[in-house]
């Protein structure tokens, strides 16, 4: 067995037991391979795996490695800190885009959408800081409301809100668990007062 096939076949069994754990299964937990550096070839040995979804944080690497593997059934998500200048080179590459934290980037992402792909529509995690960490990107949690409403004031058509996402706090894993209950709790919140079923993402 190659090290990329039994790497994998690791953090499958851990996301298994992970899953087991919370009383959950493993299909219901979305593995997003972190693609970044990675050379091709790489990319499509864990294709060949069966794993699909696929995350790159830097759009001029991305333009280069997502065409030579348009063939190939991969999910690609964008996950890392999104200027607004620069939202309008992620259609037609990214399915997804994780870090929308400003309306002014949500503005400049649909319309690029609409130019470049308007049979599509981007799925949106809206980046929230919970841990309130400065170095971190991402609407305060006091500020998610606020949000929400001027989004619902919106016409986003290019744009397909899924959830909410965060970068965890570095400690131990009570305080990292908390920070995702946090996040949990802001999303239901969320998804009941603004009627979004499909806004059911972490």
């Amino acid at each position: 067995m190659s090290d990329i096939a039994e790497n994998y076949a690791r953090v499958l069994s851990q996301v298994e037991a992970c899953a087991k754990r919370a009383g959950r299964s493993a299909e219901s937990v979305r593995l997003i391979a972190v693609s970044k550096t990675r050379r091709l070839e790489e990319v499509q040995a864990l294709l060949n795996l069966g794993q699909l979804a696929f995350g790159e944080n830097t759009i001029q690497d991305a333009m280069t490695k997502i065409p030579a593997l348009s063939s190939t059934p991969a999910e690609w998500h964008f996950i890392g800190h999104l200027q607004s200048k620069k939202a309008g080179r992620l259609p037609g590459y990214f399915q997804w885009v994780h870090s929308v934290d400003s309306l002014k980037l949500a503005q400049k992402l649909s319309s690029a959408m609409l130019s470049k792909a308007p049979n599509t529509r981007l799925n949106c995690l809206i980046q929230v800081n919970v841990s309130g960490e400065a170095t971190k990107s991402g609407l305060q949690p006091h500020e998610l409301g606020a949000f929400m409403e001027a989004l619902s004031g919106l016409s986003l058509p290019g744009l397909h809100w899924r959830g909410l996402m965060t970068i965890g706090v570095k400690g131990n894993e009570s305080e990292t668990r908390a920070a995702f209950a946090h996040l949990r709790r802001l999303q239901q919140s969320c998804q009941s007062e603004y009627g979004l079923p499909d806004f059911d993402q972490l």
